[in-house]
């Protein structure tokens, strides 16, 4: 319109050029017409601009919303793909595993909790929204406590110090505590009204005073199954998960401080170093007596140290003569009797009796466990990794061609799994096409939303700094990185997992199961030579090689404890994780020993000992322990044994607890006898299933990673 407006301005102007003065009238009244022509076609073409710039606007608006349409829902399906079991070594037979899989089996996630260390910041949060309580509410609250399953195992100490953070909350009538579908961080007991537990919109029970409910989510960020609605106004106690953890460990600190401080005062034990002396505490054992009681028996034999922590008790000796019993002294709290049966060889002969006078708490440990931790702090850790390195295995990488290798080198053959944060493709070098990796893709927006940045970066300054390969676990190359994904190449493991064989099996026979658990043994004996605990051993994450021998992968639940030390981080799989995680109460390399009793268990019966749908239940019958679970018919008394010394409550008590003879312990189990573990070192050993891996060369898949913004990725704390 414009541009024949101008037209139309100029052809007047070049016909008429040669006007004369007597028709100067005619001329002007044509040139405000033109002028009023050309101002009003500006004026249409402006508007018609400015509608197409709001069009424009409205569609990029629109483009905008869809794209984060798209990205929403590809974070969707990277997070559906995690409920996909890994694939085996074809995409064929991965298809028939995934329809014959058994439906009523749930996916078991990994779960880890906020990383939580126990700093002054930390542990005094617990504080900043807590309020003085009548003793009438603090009864209530305790109450609440001893009557739920899963916190009534806590000490009172404990409960007292949780009881201590919680907060008053009101909620009016018809209002949601709690809304069904949401993630939360809190638990709640109720002190006043009533509350309605609804499912779908359907009415479950009635919360009354004295109930706890959301004590799930003190452990994990995990989603609330019902709504929890106010039928009346009505008074709440609160407590988060943050606060209640800082209150669990401040008690544990405690604890640890106060036996530390009671061995380092004792004469006998000053020169010993301060790791000695962590380790030795980590080991003592509390035991309480009542009035009367004969602590020590004149003429017995001994071989304990008994530290008083409370009240006091008296040494008599029995002699001949008319008295029959001379007192000695008395002994009270911070004092010590028992010493000299740490040093010697042989048990010694008590001298005398040692009688409970009133209430009185030691601390003890025996001379069998004093030396181990003498002994197994001094001895050479390089001895499994020497024996590693000697061990007999296959490999066809150059390490020389694997260094100076870029990104874009390495062929992508097909995908084989997905997990958490992104997919697993196996791979070549374009210069060997017959040695195959692992090479997986983590999107970093998913790890950061998830905050589980920490997590990885712990999975791979492990894996990179440990000084051998070992032959049971899956070795990490290299990595790189661009501005969205992680490139992690690893070695592959074309066998699949074992919890697909165990699906496929149901059930396997002790020959099949010790022969994967020596494997895992072995994995885990290594890690903790290297002062790593694991925390999440099941089959899932336990891969076959080509030959069919058993490998764990790497797990951001890894993680490196410093000795004498431990950890706090809720972290795990639901019905595989030891007491002293779900309790807060710190743990170490013990609890992967729990989780191998768990693992031996499915392997021999095809399911879990602490199961079920609702998480409160396998919570609870965790933390009641195996002596109440029944063993299945099929599985052998030596399994059941090896079984039950794993998975003793007590972290000290478990087979392999002592860190200088832990896989000696194992391998010496009756379970164990005449299996040929020098022939699982070198690999001698025919496993009980050697995968059918298909024939790779022939795929035709040439695609390959983008090199675009990529680079080496060798420094983890950058990430």
């Amino acid at each position: 319109m414009l541009s024949r407006a101008l037209i139309h301005s100029k052809d007047p102007l070049t016909q008429f050029g040669s006007i004369d003065t007597s028709d100067q009238d005619s001329h002007n009244a044509c040139g405000m017409g033109t002028l009023r022509d050309l101002q009003y076609a500006l004026q249409l073409k402006i508007e018609e601009l400015r509608q197409r710039d709001t069009l424009i606007d409205e569609l990029e608006l629109e483009l905008d919303t869809k794209d984060e349409l798209i990205r929403r829902l590809q974070d969707e399906l990277d997070r559906y793909r995690t409920t996909v079991s890994l694939p085996g070594p074809s995409a064929a037979s991965a298809a028939t595993s995934a329809q014959n899989e058994d439906k009523r089996r749930p996916k078991r996630q990994t779960v880890v909790s906020e990383s939580f260390s126990p700093g002054p910041a930390t542990l005094s949060m617990g504080s900043h929204r807590s309020c003085d309580k009548k003793q009438e509410s603090e009864r209530l609250i305790q109450t609440a406590f001893l009557k739920n399953d899963l916190l009534k195992h806590l000490s009172e100490e404990e409960i007292r110090a949780v009881t201590a953070c919680m907060y008053r909350s009101t909620i009016n009538q018809g209002c949601f505590v709690i809304q069904e579908g949401t993630v939360g961080d809190q638990a709640y007991v109720l002190e006043e009204g009533r509350l309605d537990v609804t499912k779908a919109g359907q009415k479950l029970l009635t919360v009354e005073p004295e109930d706890m409910f959301g004590e799930p989510a003190l452990l994990y960020s995990c989603t609330h199954a019902c709504s929890v609605s106010a039928q009346t106004d009505s008074r709440l106690w609160v407590i988060d998960r943050q606060s209640y953890r800082a209150a669990l460990i401040q008690c544990g600190l405690r604890r640890l401080a106060h036996s530390v401080e009671l061995l380092r005062s004792l004469p006998f034990l000053q020169s010993l170093p301060d790791d000695v002396i962590m380790k030795m505490s980590d080991h003592m054992k509390e035991t309480n007596y009542t009035d009367g009681d004969c602590i020590i028996r004149q003429g017995a034999t001994g071989d304990t140290l008994y530290i008083i922590t409370k009240g006091q008790v008296t040494v008599t000796e029995q002699r001949p003569g008319p008295e029959e019993k001379v007192v000695l002294t008395e002994l009270f709290e911070r004092q010590w009797f028992g010493e000299k049966a740490l040093w010697g060889e042989d048990i010694q002969v008590q001298t005398g009796n040692v009688v409970a006078s009133g209430e009185v708490t030691c601390l003890l440990i025996n001379q069998e466990t004093f030396k181990d931790v003498i002994d197994g702090l001094a001895c050479d850790c390089q001895q499994d990794v020497q024996k590693y390195n000697k061990s007999n295995v296959e490999s066809g990488e150059d390490p020389a061609l694997l260094a100076s290798s870029t990104l874009s080198d390495f062929q992508i053959l097909c995908t084989v799994g997905f997990g958490e944060f992104g997919h697993v493709d196996l791979v070549r070098l374009r210069s060997n096409i017959t040695h195959f990796f692992a090479m997986r893709v983590l999107k970093k927006k998913l790890i950061v939303n998830s905050s589980q940045q920490e997590h990885i970066r712990r999975e791979g300054r492990i894996l990179m700094d440990v000084p051998a390969h070992c032959p049971f676990i899956v070795s990490l190359h290299k990595a790189f990185r661009d501005a969205e994904q992680l490139y992690i190449l690893t070695e592959a493991c074309l066998g699949g997992d074992l919890s697909a064989l165990l699906k496929e099996k149901g059930f396997m026979e002790d020959c099949s199961a010790r022969f994967y658990t020596a494997c895992v043994a072995e994995a885990l004996a290594f890690l903790h030579s290297q002062g790593v605990v694991y925390r999440d051993v099941k089959p899932e994450n336990v891969l076959l090689d080509q030959r069919g021998y058993a490998k764990l992968i790497g797990s951001r639940c890894m993680k490196k404890v410093e000795r004498g030390q431990r950890t706090w981080t809720f972290c795990g799989t639901l019905g595989y994780m030891a007491p002293e995680i779900l309790l807060n109460k710190g743990h170490g390399v013990c609890a992967d020993l729990w989780s191998l009793g768990v693992f031996v268990f499915e392997l021999l019966s095809g399911g879990l000992p602490f199961d079920g749908s609702d998480p409160i239940k396998i919570l609870s019958a965790t933390i009641r322990g195996i002596d109440q679970i029944q063993f299945p018919e099929t599985i052998s008394k030596e399994a059941v044994g090896f079984i039950r010394r794993l998975c003793s409550n007590s972290p000290l008590e478990r087979l392999g607890s002592q860190g200088n003879r832990a896989i000696q312990d194992i391998q010496k189990h009756k379970w164990f006898e005449g299996f040929n573990w020098d022939g699982l070192y070198k690999r001698t050993l025919i496993p009980p299933v050697v995968p059918k891996v298909e024939n790779l060369l022939e795929s035709t898949t040439c695609a390959f990673y983008s090199e675009d913004s990529v680079e080496p990725f060798t420094n983890w704390d950058d990430f």
